[in-house]
């Protein structure tokens, strides 16, 4: 005969049983029928099956004095926010979920006890973390603590704290404010769903400020928070959103132990000709990549410059290029702050950088300086001074002025490797506007516009000659001319090389204690 359930033993199945979906079939359906899944679902279909360890899950929202706690403890499991260790693919991580089926996925007294446990823990074991954010921000009908502001709560320090320390993805579906929205944009990386609505605040602050009535989908749709960059990748639901995230953690988790490459002789022929015909560079970031492993990040922001994850023989990499459908390729404020940002999220987490350069320089005019160009310019310069991590540079087409410069670390020399293709050119500047500025009093002297035109054409053809990517390699300021096919190879030796599994320390201190700019 099988021994009797102690009662305290059929007490705790019991309660436990109450932190189940199953226990809350109302609030289920619910969630079901406006197209989003649980907490607890999405946790399930992120990690791997029986390694999530959960914290707190007994936790209810502090509200005894106004509800009764049988009450509490039926609707508002784990105080809204599930959370604990688990592991992804194999490798260790930390989720946690905010539970919008409890209301409304709000941030409670015990939930932010929970998270300052989590993040302290998160430090301790240096453990990757995905953090589901959807919900309303803070709460204001907890009962059962004193508080007068809340200003002293440490959950977002703490979080900010792991910047450039661990890695963390956000996920973002419905509507997510102010407190909960903080979490996302102190984050890493932030994936977010189509319907999402992201904001500092949400309806109530909106109103109280005397903004006016604004419809919570209508605060930070992703038609508006898409093109200015504030997410990294959109989706369409959140199955789709968690398959991202795993392939994210990914690159973070190191080396893959295989892969394929695609047919690297359509490099030779993936540039046009002409200086002047734009072209889309994704497939050459694809083509050079390991098949169906690169992610771009914030595509439809500062569209100019193209950022993205990849691999190449198993290794994570970063890739910066540039696009040359979008302002001719040539850098914008925009485009210095995407780069800028994603070469620190590189150096913070070891990924050595590929910069497939086809630049014709800054973007100049008045319009283009009213964006803070000189500033925001010169961080893309900054940042790629201050990385450890080896660059790969190739100069795909055009390598001119700053903006190339910039695309290279700062100099040619600055990546441990600079390479070219050869129907490449290089200078100081933009070739014809070169020949327009030395020129100048000559071509003044010329009368006949169409002679003084034809004069232009001439000395600019002579530059493009000189400009070549095999004069350039004659006098070393770049280490070779490449067939493109080569490409692949040759980044992958180089890294080989560089010994990039190990994150080497910054001269004069530690690279460990820099954070990464959340933009």
């Amino acid at each position: 005969m099988p021994d009797p359930i102690r009662d305290d033993l059929a007490e705790l199945w019991r309660r436990r049983a109450l932190t189940e979906d199953a226990a809350r079939p109302d609030a289920v359906e619910r969630r079901h029928a406006a197209g989003g899944r649980t907490a607890r679902e999405n946790v399930a279909d992120l990690v791997d099956t029986g390694s999530f360890v959960e914290y707190g899950r007994f936790a209810i929202a502090p509200q005894r004095m106004r509800r009764d706690v049988e009450d509490l403890i039926t609707r508002t499991p784990a105080d809204g926010l599930v959370a604990g260790t688990a592991r992804v693919d194999g490798h260790p991580c930390a989720v946690l979920s905010y539970d919008y089926t409890v209301l409304a996925g709000t941030q409670g007294a015990l939930g932010h006890r929970k998270k300052d446990r989590l993040f302290e823990l998160i430090e301790r074991m240096q453990l990757p973390t995905v953090f589901f954010a959807e919900g309303g921000g803070g709460r204001p009908g907890d009962t059962d603590y004193p508080v007068v502001s809340a200003l002293d709560t440490r959950a977002f320090a703490l979080w900010a704290r792991l910047s450039g320390v661990v890695p963390r993805i956000a996920i973002v579906k419905g509507r997510c404010f102010a407190g909960n929205a903080v979490i996302a944009g102190a984050s890493d990386l932030i994936v977010a769903t189509r319907d999402a609505s992201l904001g500092m605040g949400g309806p109530a602050m909106i109103a109280g400020g005397g903004l006016g009535d604004v419809p919570p989908d209508e605060v930070g749709p992703m038609t508006t928070q898409e093109p200015n960059g504030n997410v990294d990748v959109v989706v369409d639901d959140e199955a789709e959103a968690v398959a991202v995230t795993k392939t994210l953690l990914g690159y973070f988790q190191g080396p893959a132990d295989s892969w394929s490459a695609p047919d690297q002789t359509v490099l030779r022929t993936a540039v046009p000709d002409r200086a002047r015909r734009a072209y889309d560079v994704a497939p050459v970031i694809e083509t050079i990549a390991d098949e169906d492993s690169v992610t771009f990040l914030r595509p439809r922001f500062a569209r100019e410059m193209v950022t993205a994850l990849a691999r190449v023989e198993g290794r994570p990499v970063g890739v910066i290029a540039n696009d040359t459908r979008f302002t001719a390729g040539a850098i914008t404020a925009a485009a210095s702050d995407k780069a800028a940002r994603f070469l620190q999220l590189c150096d913070a987490f070891g990924f050595p950088v590929v910069s497939l350069i086809d630049c014709p320089g800054y973007m100049v005019g008045p319009a283009a300086e009213a964006e803070s160009l000189v500033r925001r310019a010169s961080r893309m310069l900054v940042a790629g001074a201050a990385l450890c991590v080896p660059m790969v540079a190739v100069i795909l087409r055009r390598g001119y002025g700053l903006g190339a410069q910039a695309m290279a670390g700062g100099s040619l020399h600055e990546p441990v490797l600079t390479v070219a293709w050869p129907g490449a050119h290089l200078g100081p500047m933009g070739l014809e506007g070169a020949v327009r500025l030395g020129m100048r009093k000559e071509l003044d002297a010329i009368e006949d516009e169409q002679e003084r035109e034809e004069r232009v054409r001439l000395a600019t053809a002579a530059a493009q000659e000189n400009a070549k990517a095999l004069n350039a390699a004659m006098l070393f300021e770049i280490d070779d001319v490449i067939d493109p096919a080569e490409t692949r190879a040759v980044i992958a030796a180089t890294f080989a090389a560089a010994d990039t599994d190990t994150r080497k320390p910054a001269p004069g201190g530690s690279r460990f204690g820099r954070f990464v700019d959340t933009w």
